[in-house]
């Protein structure tokens, strides 16, 4: 058989067709590598026996038909396996229902052979939970691999699969293929279907996906996922006739890209960060784009806020149904769980419906920004991969945190150097990606740039409302320009 790593998804599924390797070869091919390589970085935390496939055969539209596949292990739910979410309560909680993008992408052929790591709840942009222990970054074992699809991430990464299941609910797409120098697209609101058991993930802001190691296997997926079903909310718009995979041969036209990386959570990214910008902008510039500097068009200060008003509100609900179907004490849960619960819980209804409104205006003030340009340019993230463990408390702090949480003072945690010191480090290195997600817009983090340590740091950009097709031609674009297919991690 040819080099397994040579191939991307849907060349993998091109040798199935031909005859020139079976599924079952595949398989062992993908074994083979997590066996060599993930005692090292941890990024695969459940076997899974395939499932075998439900939907059209071959020739009726299976175009992954024989790719060896890992889901993320949160709400990707298989009947009859435990989703853990990476939490030590649910780790042995067998799902009832497969999730409607699994059971799409099982008819569409992809092998499912893993469950990958994730933070507890999906709730850091780290993948560093208590109850299956760090994923390491494949080009720096020392260094996270961002989160929450970490586990992904690395798994691609590593040369495990050419393509892994994720999701984004505030960058968790697109920070780790930052993180590990991979293509990551979060798709516009609604786009993707969610269900059957649960509803729009994070209110809307979380959506599914996948991250590669090329754009074409991104759109390919999106072919296979987009599309309503009948517990769908609302019928999406943004589809392109023939599909995304078909048009990724068209020039995305000339664009007018606006540029930044202004934060006021921020104010000082990392000079790699800006690094990583300024190479994308000139690399945009040399196709006949028009890329200009801007200040930051929305208040990401607020944003922030109304971002975790609503993350800790669910965090707290997550946490109560975990109890409920478990039994669990709250001690099962990482202290940090407990801490973003506990202000949930003292989360006003009030409160929260200001903060979900409150997402009208970043969607205002966003989309005045696109009645000018095109597309929003930005770092990914602040900074490149932290170390292992260098969002860990100090150990003052962290006795804090369990005298709060002992006395149950959620009310008083709100105004205590413990949260702050939460968010600082939480949002501090990522504190592009929620954007997209409070407004529902679609974007994408390129792999562009490396810094001079070998670590990979993205470039992000975000679009309007149904514009995924258009980024999809764009990073096509910049992938024929400036190619990271060679590029490798772990090549020994």
């Amino acid at each position: 058989m040819l080099d397994y790593r040579d191939h991307d998804a849907l060349g993998l599924a091109a040798l199935v067709r031909a005859g020139d390797v079976t599924a079952e070869e595949l398989l062992e091919a993908a074994r083979s590598r997590a066996a060599e390589v993930n005692p090292r970085i941890n990024a695969i935390v459940r076997d899974v026996d395939p499932p075998p496939p439900s939907g059209p055969e071959p020739d009726g539209g299976r175009p992954f038909a024989g790719v060896p596949f890992l889901l993320k292990d949160l709400h990707q739910d298989l009947a009859g396996l435990p989703t853990s979410g990476g939490s030590a309560a649910l780790r042995d909680h067998p799902a009832a229902e497969t999730a409607t993008v699994v059971q799409r992408w099982v008819d569409a052929g992809l092998v499912v052979f893993g469950k990958t790591n994730s933070p507890e709840f999906g709730a850091k942009g780290i993948t560093e939970p208590h109850a299956f222990g760090a994923t390491r970054n494949p080009w720096d074992t020392d260094h996270t691999p961002g989160g929450s699809s970490g586990g992904s991430a690395a798994a691609v990464a590593a040369g495990i699969v050419p393509c892994a299941a994720a999701s984004d609910g505030g960058g968790s797409i697109r920070i780790p293929a930052s993180a590990c120098g991979l293509f990551g697209l979060k798709a516009s609101r609604g786009l993707l279907p969610s269900g059957p058991v649960r509803g729009e993930p994070l209110g809307g802001t979380g959506v599914d996906g996948v991250i590669s190691r090329s754009v074409r296997d991104t759109a390919a997926m999106l072919d296979v996922l987009a599309g309503p079903t009948d517990v769908s909310p609302y019928l999406p718009g943004g589809l392109p006739a023939g599909g995304f995979a078909a048009g990724l041969d068209r020039e995305p036209g000339r664009l007018r890209i606006g540029m930044t990386w202004q934060s006021s959570i921020n104010p000082d990214p990392h000079p790699e960060a800006r690094a990583a910008v300024r190479r994308a902008a000139d690399l945009l510039s040399d196709l006949g784009h028009d890329v200009v500097e801007v200040a930051n068009p929305v208040d990401d200060a607020r944003l922030a806020q109304d971002f975790l008003t609503t993350w800790f509100a669910h965090c707290a609900v997550a946490v109560e149904e975990a109890r409920r179907v478990t039994g669990a004490g709250e001690d099962a849960f990482e202290p940090d769980t407990r801490v973003m619960a506990a202000l949930g819980r003292a989360t006003s209804a009030t409160q929260f419906v200001r903060a979900a409104e409150g997402r009208h205006e970043h969607v205002r003030r966003l989309a005045a920004f696109h009645a000018e340009h095109d597309l929003l340019l930005t770092p990914t993230t602040a900074t490149p991969p932290p170390r292992i463990g260098a969002f860990d408390l100090p150990a003052p702090v962290a006795l804090a945190q369990r005298a709060l949480l002992t006395a149950r003072a959620g009310g008083v945690l709100r105004f205590t150097p413990v949260v702050q010191q939460m968010i600082d480090k939480n949002l501090g290195w990522v504190p592009y990606t929620q954007l997209a997600n409070l407004t529902g817009r679609p974007a994408m983090s390129v792999p562009l740039h490396w810094t001079a340590a070998g670590l990979p740091i993205g470039a992000q950009l975000v679009g309007r409302l149904g514009s995924d097709a258009l980024l999809l031609r764009l990073a096509a674009q910049l992938e024929r320009a400036l190619p990271w297919w060679d590029r490798r991690a772990m090549a020994d």
